[in-house]
């Protein structure tokens, strides 16, 4: 049996009956989904722009990120080609400006290297892939706390309740692997949507304020096995 992405577990949500069965059946045999549009490697360019600045705490990356876009959209003659450049630059535009602070604790931040190994968690028996762009410490009184912020793209982006899945996987996975070193903030638990420039923290979800889908997703998925 295969891992199953974040974005598979959104998007299985929204399929038929037959559709949902397809796919476990596919997941049972390790056979791995068509990636459509919405796959990481179409909002590349854009999703590694915004991680760089919001590490360096500047706007150099997604300013000089643009304009190489939309140089080689520019020269590109195939359409496909000519719309995935557009669609991320036009990402970037909304980040032009951008101030980073509602994501960033106010204190020095130190940011950790993550182990590829550490990405795959085990949730009600299945294994979920968990894929931060970053996850950074920061002291707070006698305390060093944990966070980490996850940037997702999607055409025409996610529902809030589809971000909170993402949300709620990200703090597993720092309960998982940081949590014996480092007091977790949910707060600093952040999942972004780029495309539509609005985020959903674990704080939200443990208020009850963005529903919690995580379970009962995999818990259809389990039963349909």
């Amino acid at each position: 049996m295969r891992k199953l992405t974040s974005k598979e577990i959104v998007e299985f949500r929204s399929k038929s009956d037959r559709s949902k069965k397809s796919f476990v059946s596919a997941l049972k045999i390790d056979k791995k989904s068509d990636k459509a549009e919405s796959g990481g490697d179409y909002w590349i360019s854009c999703l590694s722009a915004i991680s760089s600045s919001f590490k360096q705490n500047n706007l150099n990356a997604i300013i000089d990120r643009k304009d190489e876009l939309e140089e080689k959209h520019g020269e590109a003659e195939d359409k496909r080609t000519k719309t995935m450049y557009k669609r991320n630059i036009d990402i970037l535009y909304n980040y032009e400006d951008f101030d980073f602070k509602k994501w960033r604790p106010t204190r020095k931040m130190e940011f950790l290297k993550k182990n590829k190994a550490d990405s795959i968690l085990t949730i009600k028996g299945l294994q979920v892939q968990a894929i931060p762009h970053h996850v950074f410490t920061y002291q707070k009184d006698e305390f060093e706390e944990v966070g980490a912020i996850w940037f997702i793209a999607k055409l025409n982006g996610f529902r809030k309740e589809e971000l909170g899945i993402f949300a709620d996987i990200l703090y597993r996975y720092l309960n998982t692997h940081f949590s014996k070193d480092y007091n977790l903030n949910p707060k600093f638990c952040i999942a972004v949507d780029v495309f539509n420039n609005y985020e959903v923290n674990y704080s939200q979800i443990q208020r009850k304020e963005v529903s919690m889908l995580l379970n009962s997703t995999l818990d259809e998925i389990k039963k349909l096995m």
